[in-house]
């Protein structure tokens, strides 16, 4: 720290510096060199390692500049940045290889188009053509069912023995099958499908076998 007779010293330069010749005519401020230095001392900003994103000043990771105070009485005991020297820039890229999630790539969903729709149609036609959906249930009386299948419940089925994802309007089920027995569950599929040879419609074939 400059001492008080130093700082008179450079005061008193400063003055017959003014007072010269050179500058006796001239109304600016002069000041010594030094002053400045002290100056730059005081607002002169740190390069610190952010740990945490934080708005307005960066991402975690990345190096900033902050005033000393700020990261004396604010970041560092809160353990927002660390100063940037190589330990400390290690340090935070290994951790950030550990616990920063993989950017997931983005995904551009493609419009299905009208042709797209009808090939799974036409897909889904050739295995329900010569395919048969068979469950198993408890009987409660007779051939009567425990419980009655529903139409939620065969599609479940469809999708699970036969690969094929049918939506409920597709399947035309009026009432839940409540005995045991074989079923012709009629289905609505796009008219431009070609039937198979002898049917007049699309349909499921369903057996309810006792459990």
């Amino acid at each position: 720290m400059i001492n008080l007779q130093y700082g008179r010293s450079i005061l008193r330069q400063t003055k017959i510096l003014k007072d010269s010749a050179l500058f006796k005519n001239c109304d600016c401020e002069l000041h010594h060199p030094l002053f400045y230095a002290s100056q730059g001392v005081r607002y002169r900003k740190l390069e610190v390692i952010l740990t945490t994103t934080i708005d307005k000043l960066g991402k975690a990771g990345e190096t900033v500049k902050v005033a000393p105070g700020h990261f004396r009485n604010h970041l560092m005991p809160k353990l927002l940045a660390v100063p940037n020297i190589d330990k400390f820039a290690y340090l935070i890229n290994e951790q950030r290889k550990i616990y920063q999630p993989k950017e997931v790539e983005e995904v551009k969903v493609v419009p299905k188009t009208e042709e797209d729709t009808m090939k799974e149609y036409r897909t889904a036609a050739r295995r329900l053509e010569n395919a048969r959906l068979v469950l198993r249930r408890f009987i409660k009386i007779d051939t009567e069912l425990r419980s009655p299948v529903d139409k939620d419940e065969l599609i479940s089925e469809v999708a699970r023995q036969l690969g094929v994802r049918l939506e409920p309007e597709n399947l035309q089920l009026t009432s839940p099958l409540s005995t045991l027995g074989e079923f012709e569950v009629p289905l609505r599929l796009p008219k431009t499908l070609p039937l198979p040879e002898g049917k007049v419609q699309w349909t499921l074939d369903v057996k309810i076998r006792k459990k």
